[in-house]
């Protein structure tokens, strides 16, 4: 299916076989509320940090740093297979999923840390709407979306069934960035669930 770093933590699987995952029927009766998402000004719905392989920390407020994406993840610490020097690729530090997807993926919102991004927000992240290069204000902080795509492997597959899967890799799923976006932090603060995330076009034209 691809690669994802950005995405996952490790070795665990967060398999939960007793979860029926959703029929391609039911995913693609639920894509126009997910493309009806605001395009600016949505809504932080659920922060996730991923200290160590398997674990997830559900927080109501994080520090994003230059250095480490959010503060206390495992981002830098995990690495990458695709750098010369298995370094954390700056690209894909911060990873952010639309909170309409991940509820259709999931269902119950105590799942919804299984997907291994750290921010979901409430908001069109397609790349029609947040193109690479955009900024993105959250809180304090500042988000730059990478280039790098951010897709659906194994793991993704396991959690979530095959027909999500497979949703989110066809090109109308990569196009609304059903498996969510990678983004770098260029300028570092505080951001708490709740907080609302404003591209940065909307806020020189509001200045």
């Amino acid at each position: 299916m691809g690669h994802d770093d950005g995405m996952d933590d490790g070795t665990d699987d967060g398999r939960d076989d007793c979860v029926d995952h959703r029929t391609i029927d039911e995913l693609e009766a639920g894509i126009d509320a997910i493309r009806s998402s605001p395009r600016d000004g949505g809504v932080l719905e659920l922060i996730v940090r991923r200290p160590a392989v398997g674990e997830r920390d559900v927080l109501d407020v994080a520090e994003l740093c230059v250095e480490d994406g959010v503060r206390g993840d495992g981002w830098r610490a995990r690495g990458s297979r695709h750098t010369p020097d298995g370094s954390a690729e700056a690209g894909r530090q911060v990873t952010v999923m639309n909170a309409r997807a991940i509820a259709l993926f999931a269902g119950d919102r105590t799942r919804w840390p299984l997907a291994g991004d750290q921010l979901y927000l409430d908001m069109d992240i397609s790349e029609a709407n947040l193109p690479a290069g955009t900024r993105l204000a959250l809180g304090e902080a500042v988000l730059e979306i990478s280039p790098e795509p951010h897709t659906g492997c194994a793991k993704f597959r396991d959690r979530f069934g095959v027909d999500a899967a497979r949703l989110v890799n066809t090109p109308e799923g990569r196009r609304l960035r059903l498996r969510g976006l990678n983004t770098r932090v260029v300028l570092p603060g505080t951001v708490r669930r709740g907080d609302t995330a404003r591209k940065a076009a909307a806020l020189v034209a509001d200045g």
